[in-house]
Parts: structure tokens; C-alpha cells; sequence
């Protein structure tokens, strides 16, 4: 598959908004502990030491992913390459580098809910003018949003609820998690622990 041949924004990710993979087992352990999660997920936490593959799918470029990986190893640059290029700002066709840390959370999900079908983008990195442009259509976009940043993406999944996939998001605590069921999606990032 050739990647579009467009400008790639790298910066620098501020240490403390990146998971370590400890911490990232850490809290998915803690997670799978809580209450929000659902029967049978302590079990699934046994998976989050094993390699899976997670399955993307951008809605809006109906291009399509698949990457092995395992939050115990690092991500070669050409996976992040791949992913970022996915959830590139496809108005502007520009790509920035994701936060990686976002990968981390696509495993967790899918080790908790057991979920094989590909999560679907709905929107991942945002330029400063597309986000502008989109505050003008939407009340609910951040003139400051983390999807500027490439710390953040909105996604749904045919064979897991958005309700449930919320439920998995506040309970591994890795960030930022939005519900918008009349939209039938979930905003995930990697900043400060919050919801709405």
C-alpha cells in the first residue's frame, strides 16, 4: 500500500503526556480490577502482556490498517509513520505525528472488550484551520482541541457499543474520554484524566 505523499509535522511529545509501558500495564491492570469494565475483562487483562493485532479503518479515506503490536515493545517508526498517515487531517491532507500512547489505548480496548473488527476514525489529527473551520458547523469542537496535537481521535466500532466503549475509557484512566451518543461515537486522547 503506498501513504499519501504529503508534509509530515513532527514535534516533539511533552514527557509527561507519553505512557510508559510499565505505567501502561500498571493502569490497565488497576482498570481491569474496576467496575466500569465488564464480566470476564480481569481475565482479558492476561492478553495485555501478548502481541494482537488492532484493525483501522478511516471512515472519510475508506483506507484501511492493521498493525501487530505489543505495549511491552516499542513502535517502529514505521508503524507510527502508517498510523499517523491513517488519522492524517484528510480536508487539509496533512499528516502530523500521533501520539503513540494512542496506540496503547487502541490495545487496551481491545484486549478488555475482545473486539477483532477494526475501529472505525472518525477524525484524528486536525489542523489549526480545519479545526476552525469545524467550530464553525459543530458547538462541541475546542477551539484548543487535542486532536491539534495529535492527541486525540473520535471513533465507534460495529461490534462494541459506544456506551461500552466509554465505560472502558474512563476506566483505564489514560486520558481524556468524550461520549456522544446522538453522534454515535467516542473522543479518546492522551491528556489530562477527564470526561464528558
Amino acid at each position: 500500500m503506498s501513504y499519501p505523499e504529503t508534509r509530515i509535522i513532527t514535534q516533539p511529545m511533552a514527557a509527561s503526556g507519553l505512557i510508559t509501558r510499565r505505567n501502561f500495564l500498571k493502569a490497565s491492570s488497576i482498570a481491569a480490577a474496576g467496575s466500569l469494565l465488564l464480566q470476564g475483562a480481569p481475565a482479558r487483562a492476561a492478553n495485555l502482556a501478548s502481541e494482537r493485532t488492532l484493525r483501522f479503518h478511516n471512515v472519510h479515506t475508506d483506507e484501511e490498517l492493521a498493525i501487530r503490536c505489543c505495549p511491552e515493545k516499542d513502535y517502529d517508526r514505521e508503524t507510527r509513520l502508517r498510523f499517523s498517515s491513517l488519522l492524517r487531517d484528510h480536508h487539509a491532507d496533512e499528516v502530523r505525528e500521533m501520539d503513540p500512547a494512542l496506540i496503547d489505548i487502541f490495545f487496551a480496548i481491545s484486549a478488555f472488550t475482545g473486539a477483532t473488527g477494526p475501529f472505525k476514525i472518525l477524525s484524528g489529527y486536525r489542523s489549526p484551520e480545519t479545526n476552525s473551520w469545524l467550530r464553525g458547523f459543530h458547538s462541541g469542537v475546542a477551539e484548543h482541541s487535542m486532536h491539534i496535537e495529535g492527541k486525540a481521535v473520535d471513533i465507534r466500532m460495529d461490534e462494541v457499543s459506544t456506551r461500552e466503549l466509554r465505560s472502558v475509557g474512563l476506566a483505564l484512566a489514560m486520558g481524556g474520554v468524550g461520549y456522544y451518543p446522538r453522534s454515535n461515537f467516542v473522543h479518546l486522547d492522551t491528556g489530562s484524566i477527564r470526561h464528558w
